[in-house]
């Protein structure tokens, strides 16, 4: 493979390497997962023991204290693999990248939990959407119920779309905090009163887990109210959302897998009406190029918006609509990439036997992260209005 323009130094080389070996074993599981519709616990396993769960812990927990440079670069190698891996432990990752930058946790529960990760593999992930509410990203009021009882809280409700939640052993949700407008973030552990059902049975991303957790007069001592609406913690520091580029990283990896696939086929392809691959046809190599544009400008975007998020921390807040169009951007041009490698290939492309029907079911799934299409556009349109007032 050639070199990668895009990684800069030694660190990089060795998280973009551990992602490739990883990569390569996930790939051989990725289509019995998503036949199945199963849950990778070898991968995790796997990711555990490789180190990889610990990428954006802080150093002084025993973490690679990554940045989000490197988090891109990890997750989009990840993701050449199974998509379905990158995007469920991207959510780990990419979330404790935002605690260690923002401090929306009180240090002493954060510490905690960055101890319990580094030695145990612990995962973590916010709950917040449901089936009444859609996104989180839209602002509805969660219809999970938090009340006030002695020391503590009780919390019944239903979240969907949980990612990992075949392997979480604790959470934070949101809950509307009863006899208030206010609502809180709850920290979890699994157990009396808290179940999964298994609902995910989806067209692409099979694996991720994202099933329904339902809460049943689940107790939280009121250590774990992590924070409430009505008196946000002092200490919590702006951050744009720029943790959520691990979701458009999962997607342009799994375009670039797509890509390396079509091409090598086209190299390798030598049907018996030509003298030479299907690589030499003038239409094919258009359809490479093409499949090179939308790759290139994908990438170079995705990279240098997370390089700015690194280089200016004092800039996060002004950087999200850069932010926001880099997940546009790539998760459409993925979509974009897989179509023409399946073009390139052909009919042949719609075999179970190939991948590229799994990778072009699973970059759909972009469509539906946060920040959707609709509402990065209509952000763009009012910066543009907003700088010719």
């Amino acid at each position: 493979m050639a070199k990668d323009g895009w990684i800069r130094n030694q660190r990089e080389e060795e998280i973009a390497d551990r992602s490739d070996r990883l990569a390569a074993h996930f790939a051989e599981r990725s289509a019995q997962h998503d036949a199945e519709g199963s849950f990778p616990f070898a991968n995790f396993a796997d990711l555990h023991d490789a180190g990889y769960l610990r990428l954006t812990l802080p150093r002084i927990y025993g973490g690679e204290e990554a940045s989000l440079y490197e988090l891109v670069l990890a997750q989009e190698r990840l993701a050449r693999g199974d998509g379905s891996t990158a995007l469920a432990v991207g959510w780990h990752v990419g979330q404790l990248l935002q605690l260690r930058t923002t401090h929306a946790w009180p240090e002493a529960l954060f510490a905690w939990f960055c101890r319990e990760s580094a030695t145990n593999g612990t995962l973590i992930n916010h709950l917040a959407s449901e089936r009444a509410t859609g996104s989180p990203s839209r602002g509805g009021r969660p219809e999970t119920k938090a009340v006030a009882t002695d020391k503590g809280w009780l919390l019944s409700g239903r979240k969907t779309y949980s990612t990992l939640s075949p392997i979480l052993t604790c959470f934070t949700v949101s809950a509307a905090i009863e006899g208030t407008e206010e609502t809180g973030e709850f920290f979890v552990h699994t157990g009396p009163g808290v179940r999964v059902e298994e609902t995910w049975n989806t067209l692409g991303m099979r694996a991720t887990g994202s099933h329904d957790v339902v809460l049943e007069n689940v107790f939280v001592p009121d250590e774990k109210l992590v924070s409430r609406s009505g008196s946000p913690r002092k200490e919590r520091l702006p951050d744009a959302g720029g943790w959520l580029l691990h979701i458009p990283a999962c997607y342009i990896g799994i375009a670039h897998a797509a890509r390396d696939f079509a091409i090598r086929f086209a190299l390798n392809h030598r049907p018996n009406s030509l003298p030479g691959p299907i690589a030499d046809l003038p239409n094919i190599r258009r359809q490479i190029g093409e499949m090179e544009v939308s790759l290139m400008t994908a990438r170079t975007l995705l990279y240098a918006v997370a390089d700015r998020w690194d280089r200016e921390p004092e800039q996060r807040a002004s950087l999200k609509p850069e932010l926001g169009l880099a997940k546009y951007v790539a998760t459409n041009q993925a979509i974009s990439i897989v179509d023409t490698a399946m073009r390139i290939v052909g009919a042949a492309s719609l075999s179970r036997a190939l991948p590229l029907e799994r990778m072009y079911r699973d970059v759909r799934a972009g469509l539906h992260n946060p920040p959707m299409d609709d509402s990065v556009i209509s952000g763009l349109a009012q910066q543009a209005l907003n700088d010719c007032k």
